[in-house]
């Protein structure tokens, strides 16, 4: 994807090797009535990732995109959206035209993915696919070329805090697979129980980008942690 300077120089990650890894952490589990205070807590953090429930395709309601246009205003971070909604074909795009430099939709919910990464990619968003614990990535390995993310989620999509399901590592490993052997800049991200007992082991099976939320916010100091994850996956990433 194409992106503007300005888009390029906040993409900047930190490199190990020729791996590249992301600490994205999720302010579902900040305090909302703080969200500034939060992300200003953090600065050393690749992006915000930032869910959006609809409490119909899970059973849960978040923020919307008011709230997202005005944590843009407030942030030059780089805004990584999870669409957890209905319709992403309908709605997603307004993520994109809020200025979100990533926005993220369920391909379980989405009636025309292909179309709609291409849209978010011609607004200047980077176009990602999620998946559930239980939906496999092989019906969708045509599709990988239209992407800049794909998504996997270790627990079930709804609720911060949850144990990480170690039964989605094989299917990281076999979209790492995957993705290496299209080629190109197409990120792998996990979301859910990322913490300093399971990044290793994601960060091993191929994993760059890691959505931590819990983990960081509950922590003391939640930048410390940030760089607790990153070191911890780099170790794990040189292996």
């Amino acid at each position: 994807m194409q992106c503007s300077r300005a888009t390029c120089e906040k993409l900047a990650h930190t490199k190990v090797g020729i791996v590249a890894l992301r600490i994205m952490p999720s302010i579902l589990s900040a305090d909302f009535a703080n969200l500034q205070t939060a992300i200003e807590s953090v600065p050393s953090s690749d992006a915000i990732h930032v869910d959006v429930m609809d409490n119909h395709f899970v059973p849960n309601l978040t923020l919307g995109l008011p709230v997202v246009e005005s944590i843009r205003k407030i942030t030059d971070k780089i805004l990584d959206i999870h669409l957890m909604i209905e319709q992403p074909d309908r709605w997603a795009p307004a993520y994109a035209e809020a200025g979100a430099e990533s926005v993220t939709f369920h391909v379980e919910a989405a009636g025309a993915p292909v179309r709609l990464a291409r849209e978010l990619r011609r607004l200047g968003a980077r176009a990602a696919m999620a998946l559930k614990p239980a939906t496999p990535i092989e019906p969708y390995e045509d599709l990988l070329p239209e992407l800049d993310m794909v998504l996997i989620m270790t627990v079930e999509p709804g609720f911060g805090g949850q144990r990480f399901l170690d039964m989605c590592l094989p299917k990281i490993t076999r979209t790492r697979a995957m993705l290496d052997k299209l080629g190109g800049d197409i990120w792998l991200q996990i979301d859910g129980g990322v913490s300093a007992k399971t990044i290793e082991r994601c960060a091993a099976a191929g994993v760059d980008s890691f959505v931590a939320g819990s983990t960081v916010f509950a922590a003391e100091d939640p930048d410390a942690m940030v760089a607790r994850l990153r070191e911890l996956a780099a170790a794990a990433a040189t292996v």
